[in-house]
């Protein structure tokens, strides 16, 4: 990812510590404040599209704010000190469910967005239809990725699920294909709960395997 010559430029946006975050007033009806983008909507537009500055030049992320989520690979939510400036889900002296999953969303999108030109982060499309693109292009073995997909889907545990994701993000950036990571972070959530996981793995499994009819003959 470039670039300014500096690494960043005065127009592009920087991460703030979320609200409610580790020394900040706890929220209430009263103080709680707007909430906070996630940081791939801070760059990318509702259309799957980099924002632009006025000259339209693109809004691109900062090659060293990517490398700073991808440090928080295969590390818990909390440990990586230069994560905590990207965090977004409000916490008070606890680290809740939601941010344990907004930090391995954020670990993956800096993987799959690193050396991309076009944004990697695209609304309404979920994991499984990615795969499907994917799967389709003919990049990769479908019975291979028939297998690593399903290893994934029959994670039973969060942090096994985060381990075979990073194969299969790795994948997605080598083929160009995005999706969309407000779901893949709730999805994250979902999955340390037996009931929501199988709905995420229903779900998953639907946009995966949907084949498209025939035409009759």
């Amino acid at each position: 990812m470039t670039s300014d010559s500096t690494g960043t430029s005065e127009n592009t946006p920087r991460p703030t510590p979320g609200p409610g975050a580790a020394g900040t007033r706890a929220e209430t009806p009263e103080n709680t404040p707007a909430r906070t983008p996630r940081y791939w909507n801070r760059y990318v537009t509702a259309g799957g599209t980099w924002r632009v500055r006025s000259t339209g030049q693109p809004i691109e992320p900062p090659g060293e704010d990517l490398a700073a989520l991808r440090s928080g690979l295969g590390r818990p939510a909390g440990d990586v000190f230069s994560l905590w400036a990207f965090y977004t889900t409000p916490c008070d002296g606890h680290l809740p469910p939601r941010l344990e999953a907004e930090h391995a969303a954020l670990a993956l999108y800096g993987l799959h967005q690193q050396s991309r030109r076009d944004p990697m982060h695209r609304p309404h499309v979920g994991l499984g239809t990615a795969l499907a693109h994917l799967r389709n292009s003919g990049r990769f073995g479908a019975e291979a990725l028939d297998r690593r997909v399903d290893a994934a889907a029959n994670a039973t545990s969060v942090s096994s699920l985060r381990h075979r994701l990073r194969g299969l993000v790795t994948q997605l950036r080598t083929g160009g294909q995005p999706l969309d990571y407000d779901m893949l972070l709730e999805d994250l959530h979902d999955w340390r709960l037996p009931d929501r996981r199988r709905r995420v793995r229903r779900r998953w499994g639907l946009e995966y395997y949907a084949r498209k009819p025939e035409p009759l003959s």
